[in-house]
């Protein structure tokens, strides 16, 4: 069963779906939609004959074979002429899934949608989305493990376009949400927090924290309008 970051990815995945799963490790995320009967095939890819070996294993218990084919690939390569329709990067680095889709000129595809959840560096990613033409066209913010994760929607548009320092560490749709999620008021709390350590350490090392004041002052502008 996956947990609530996987489930959240899952969510957003379309029904009818030729689904690619991304670093499947176990498979559990092409498993789960299977059984719901959201997706019409699914692939699960891996750079790593390890883990792709255990997605086989489980794929078999789960008696799934015939819907789920197992894929070692590095990132999106050679998966062009798979008829794809959903793709979900999860449980990597913001960085990391920028550079996977970098190299995979076919997801340049309006029809094509990206679900990605960045374990780090979120603001790496929504800013190499809006830079390269992909709309974001949903976030959400859910708890597992005892910590908070991004997943968002994306689709390529060729419009390219800015997000402020606001918008890029914390997503449009999650801002613009309302009522916000409690995740994302427990997510912009500790924002709130990392923000004040760090103009406290600027402060005390005698460098110019004035860029960094103004951004703790946004985040707290923003949860003060959420209460207000």
């Amino acid at each position: 069963m996956p947990d609530e970051r996987l489930r959240a990815a899952a969510a957003f995945v379309r029904q009818g779906a030729v689904f690619a799963d991304i670093g499947t490790d176990h498979a559990y995320l092409p498993v789960f939609l299977c059984k719901e009967g959201r997706v019409s095939r699914a692939y699960a890819c891996d750079v790593v004959e390890g883990p792709l070996k255990n997605a086989r294993s489980h794929i078999a218990e789960e008696g799934l074979e015939g819907q789920i084919i197992p894929v070692l690939t590095d990132g999106l390569s050679g998966l062009e002429g798979y008829g794809i329709t959903d793709i979900a990067i999860c449980g990597m680095g913001g960085e990391l899934i920028a550079d996977i889709l970098s190299r995979a000129p076919f997801v340049r595809n309006k029809d094509i949608r990206l679900i990605l959840q960045p374990m780090t560096r979120a603001r790496d990613l929504r800013a190499f989305l809006s830079r390269e033409g992909f709309a974001i066209t949903d976030e959400c913010v859910r708890l597992a493990a005892g910590k908070l994760y991004f997943c968002l929607v994306a689709s390529y548009t060729g419009e390219r376009y800015t997000l402020s320092r606001l918008e890029e560490e914390l997503g449009q749709c999650n801002i613009r949400r309302t009522p916000p999620e409690k995740e994302f008021l427990e997510l912009l709390a500790q924002k709130i927090k990392t923000a004040e350590k760090r103009v406290k350490g600027l402060r005390m090392g005698g460098k110019d924290a004035r860029e960094e004041e103004e951004h703790l002052a946004s985040l707290k502008k923003l949860l003060n309008a959420y209460k207000g």
